[in-house]
C-alpha cells in the first residue's frame, strides 16, 4: 500500500509503499476512504510525542469500510462503513469497565503509538470495543472529521463543560478543535465569544454560530475583553489551541464558578501554563481536560448530526492527496489549515 513515512523527526516525510497490514484475531484491516490532517499529527511529526516510534505512519481521524477481519470480530464484517475513535480502548480495564474509555490504561492511538491512517489501509486491534458504524448518508469526509477534532469538542462541551442554554461560551482559536467547539455550544443555546488572530478564522467562527469575535492581536487585554461582552466572564472557557497565553487567558476569563476546559494539547516548550490558582481558589473555579471520546458516546453526537443540529460537513476544508499533504503537515507550525483539511489516500 503507498502510506506517508516519516523516518526521522522534523524530517520531510516520504511517500511509498510498504506492506498491506493483516488484522490481528480481534481486530480489523479498514480501507481507508479519507482521513484527516490534525495539529496533532505536526506534534507526532515534530518528535513531541514520545509514544511513536521509527519509521513511522501518522494518522489518527478517518473513516472507512471494513476490508478484512479477524477470527474473534463478532460486531463488524467486510464492507461495514466506520470509523474509530482516536484513543482506542482495551474493553477490560476498570477505565473500560465504568465507562471511560477515552482514559484506558491500556490505550493504544492510531498514528501515535501505531501506524496511522495517512495510508490505503489501517489495521485496527480490539474491533468490537472501538469501531463505531456511520449513517448510510454520511460522507466519509465528514465522519473522518469527527474521529479527533469534532468528538474532542463535543465531549468538552457537553460532557466536561456542561454546557446550558443562555450561557456565554467562551472559545480561545478558532482552527478545527475551535470551530466545532463554537458549533456544538450554539447549537446547545449557549452565546459564543472566539478569540483567535486571524480574521479569515473569525469570519468562519462567526459563520459558524459565534455571537461576538476577539482579534486577540487587536486588543489590549483579551481577558477584560471577554468579561466586558459577556457582562463579567464567561460561564464556560475552552482553550482549543494549546498555549501558555490561551491556556491563563481561559481561566482568567471565567465568571464566579466558571468551568474551564483544556483541549489544545501543550506540548514541547507549551507544555508548562501559568494558572491564576488564588482566582481558582477565591471563585470556586472548575478546571476539566477532555482528551477524546468513547465509541459508545458517538451515538448522542450521531443523533445530533442525523437532526440537522450539528453539521460538521461545514467544517470541511480543502482536500489532498497524500502527496499534497507532505508540505501541508510540515506547514501546520506556522500555518494552520482554514477548517478541516481531508487527505484522500488514492487522489
Amino acid at each position: 500500500m503507498r502510506a506517508m513515512v516519516v523516518e526521522l523527526f522534523d524530517r520531510v516525510p516520504e511517500i511509498r509503499d510498504v506492506p498491506d497490514p493483516v488484522p490481528a484475531p480481534d481486530g480489523v484491516v479498514i480501507d481507508v476512504k479519507a482521513t484527516g490532517l490534525c495539529r496533532s499529527d505536526w506534534h507526532g511529526w515534530k518528535g513531541h510525542d514520545p509514544d511513536i516510534r521509527l519509521p513511522h505512519v501518522p494518522g489518527h481521524e478517518f473513516a472507512g469500510v471494513v476490508a478484512a477481519t479477524g477470527s474473534a470480530v463478532r460486531r463488524f464484517r467486510v464492507g461495514d462503513r466506520v470509523t474509530v475513535p482516536f484513543i482506542a480502548a482495551c474493553g477490560h480495564c476498570r477505565e473500560c469497565h465504568a465507562g471511560h474509555q477515552q482514559v484506558c490504561e491500556a490505550q493504544f492511538q492510531p498514528g501515535f503509538t501505531h501506524w496511522g491512517s495517512f495510508a490505503e489501509f489501517v489495521a485496527i486491534d480490539r474491533a468490537d470495543h472501538n469501531l463505531v458504524r456511520l449513517p448510510d448518508d454520511m460522507t466519509f469526509a465528514t465522519a473522518a472529521s469527527l474521529g479527533c477534532r469534532f468528538a474532542t469538542s463535543f465531549r468538552a462541551v457537553v460532557d466536561q463543560g456542561r454546557v446550558r442554554g443562555g450561557e456565554w461560551v467562551a472559545v480561545h482559536g478558532a482552527g478545527g478543535v475551535g470551530l466545532s467547539a463554537i458549533m456544538i455550544a450554539s447549537a446547545l443555546g449557549a452565546r459564543v465569544v472566539a478569540v483567535d488572530i486571524a480574521e479569515s478564522k473569525l469570519a468562519l467562527a462567526r459563520a459558524m454560530g459565534a455571537d461576538a469575535t476577539i482579534d486577540s492581536r487587536a486588543v489590549p487585554d483579551v481577558v477584560e475583553a471577554v468579561r466586558e461582552i459577556t457582562g463579567g466572564g464567561a460561564h464556560v472557557s475552552i482553550d482549543a489551541l494549546g498555549h501558555p497565553e490561551t491556556c491563563f487567558n481561559s481561566i482568567a476569563n471565567l465568571r464566579r464558578r466558571g468551568r474551564h476546559v483544556q483541549v489544545g494539547l501543550m506540548l514541547a516548550d507549551h507544555a508548562r501554563a501559568s494558572i491564576p490558582m488564588a482566582q481558582v481558589i477565591a471563585h470556586e473555579l472548575e478546571i476539566y481536560g477532555s482528551h477524546g471520546m468513547q465509541a459508545w458516546r458517538y451515538d448522542a453526537m450521531l443523533e445530533m448530526i442525523r437532526a440537522g443540529r450539528l453539521t460538521p460537513e461545514r467544517l470541511l476544508g480543502e482536500t489532498l492527496s497524500l502527496a499534497q499533504a507532505v508540505p501541508a503537515l510540515v506547514a501546520m507550525g506556522d500555518t494552520a489549515p482554514d477548517g478541516i483539511a481531508i487527505i484522500d489516500p488514492r487522489a
